[in-house]
């Protein structure tokens, strides 16, 4: 038995997926939760060592004989997280993750030393955003300034993981791509953005060096495979961001497919070619870790939305379900704007959550249940205008994350998108695309091929649109972004 195995370290957890090659089977897997310090200013942080603790936990759980059948191991992390690391790689701060809102001063800072937003887009192919990178160095440098003066290495948290399972250093173009200090359009760290953040420091020495998506980057170490229990020596490949890992894992690595990801965030993503980059700022120019591009959508509330709104009434997810499917297409009229913990596209970081259109005859729990499913689908749909608009023409959608799971939201994304649907037969998408980079690392040859032959779908969770119903969403969906275009200005 030969197994890959892949890593994904998530926002509320990390998970890991083993995989037979032989068999084409995941033979094992395990998860292990993480906390996150929440603050009233945007505060999104986790500590460093909690991804430690969870993968230490997560490999504890495999059977003794898959840990020893492993030839391969892949890493996909949450985007975005900075990891600032001291010369002896002794984490000097805790992770400022993706969904911290609390650097908005500093993207405004910085996009003013590079000369406003237009000369920012020329130099990177993308914006500098609350959720990007680069703020958070420069908000260490303000806020915590010994651990500034310390700071000797800048990774993100796929590449700390990388760090720890063999001491070596490396980033690969798809998860730099989402720093806001690197050039996609030459697929190379960008010296100018880092110059920004501090001027009398060389930033760029502090960055990893960069290497091909399917490069083998370094080897496990004796300490790791002793935490772990697993064979010294086994190849790591390069690794990937969250959202890159799920296009893997989900086949999505040829033109034409999109990825709606429904997880805490929502992410619509969709392989390219050539470069896609949107000046209006909905989609990220992204790179691939496949070796293409990746242009993507992300929204900062998918499943929080629908986990907020359980706990507010005390259900169960399929009583939320359950009631949502008592309530017509639209919700009477009830529109929700889930933006309970800011909003990334639009760029509202101070944004707050709302739900409009009450009245004294649409107020029913089953519509606000209902309101709560449809407006996450909403946010993504604006994804896909903004990719039919720059050109890209999708045929069909590959729904993963946890709505995924739930045959009302399947059948809402479906209806709202207009497209065919599929849904991935492994669920663990991220994991699943770690795993399969590995493969890639390990026995080269095209990353397409591999997915063909190990990726497949769940044909009983396969829907087509319905014409009628997806005219009705139009119509909620409409009413939707008048309420986004009017309260905006008050988020800003």
């Amino acid at each position: 038995m030969d197994v890959v195995v892949g890593l994904d370290i998530g926002t509320q957890s990390t998970k890991v997926l083993a995989y037979d090659v032989g068999t084409k089977q995941v033979v094992a897997s395990a998860a292990s939760p993480h906390a996150i310090i929440q603050r009233d200013d945007g505060t999104n942080e986790q500590e460093a060592s909690w991804y430690l603790d969870a993968i230490r936990a997560c490999f504890a759980q495999l059977p003794a004989h898959v840990r020893d059948s492993i030839v391969a191991i892949g890493v996909g992390g949450q985007q975005h997280g900075f990891v600032p690391l001291s010369s002896d790689g002794s984490p000097l701060a805790p992770v400022k993750l993706w969904n911290d809102t609390s650097t908005s001063d500093e993207c405004a800072t910085l996009t003013g030393r590079l000369g406003g937003e237009e000369a920012v887009f020329a130099l990177l192919g993308n914006q500098i955003l609350p959720g990007y990178t680069l703020p958070k160095v420069l908000h260490l440098k303000e806020h915590r300034r010994e651990a500034y003066e310390q700071l000797a290495h800048i990774l993100l948290p796929h590449d700390y993981i990388n760090y720890y399972l063999t001491g070596a250093y490396w980033a690969e173009a798809g998860d730099a791509s989402g720093t806001a200090f690197f050039d996609v359009r030459r697929r190379a760290w960008c010296p100018e953005a880092l110059e920004a953040v501090d001027g009398s420091r060389d930033l760029v020495a502090m960055l990893p060096p960069l290497i091909d998506s399917g490069a083998i980057g370094g080897h496990v170490s004796s300490r790791a495979a002793r935490e772990l229990g697993i064979r010294e020596g086994i190849p790591v490949s390069s690794g990937a961001g969250d959202n890159m890992a799920s296009a893997i894992g989900s086949g999505c690595v040829e033109r034409g497919d999109l990825v709606m990801s429904m997880g805490t965030s929502g992410t619509l993503f969709g392989y390219s070619d050539e470069l896609i980059a949107d000046r209006e700022g909905r989609l990220a120019a992204f790179c691939s870790s496949s070796g293409g591009y990746l242009p993507l959508l992300c929204t900062m509330n998918c499943t929080i939305t629908t986990e907020s709104i359980r706990a507010l009434f005390g259900y169960g997810v399929k009583e939320l379900d359950r009631e949502a499917a008592r309530a017509p297409i639209g919700c009477e009229g009830i529109t929700m704007l889930p933006y309970f913990t800011g909003e990334r596209v639009p760029n509202l970081p101070g944004g707050k959550g709302v739900i409009a259109g009450l009245d004294l005859t649409n107020m029913k729990i089953e519509n606000i249940a209902r309101s709560a499913l449809e407006s996450s689908v909403y946010a993504l749909r604006g994804g896909l205008d903004a990719f039919i608009s720059l050109g890209f023409e999708p045929k069909r959608i590959i729904l993963t994350g946890g709505g995924a799971k739930s045959a009302i939201w399947r059948s809402i994304a479906c209806d709202v998108m207009g497209l065919p649907l599929l849904v991935p037969s492994v669920g663990e998408s991220a994991a699943f695309g770690a795993a399969l980079q590995a493969l890639w690392a390990l026995e080269g040859g095209s990353i397409s091929a591999i997915v063909a032959s190990h990726v497949d779908f769940d044909d009983g969770k396969a829907l087509m649109p319905d014409r009628e119903s997806g005219r009705l969403y139009m119509d909620a969906y409409r009413r939707y972004q008048g309420y986004v275009e009017a309260v905006s200005p008050l988020y800003r």
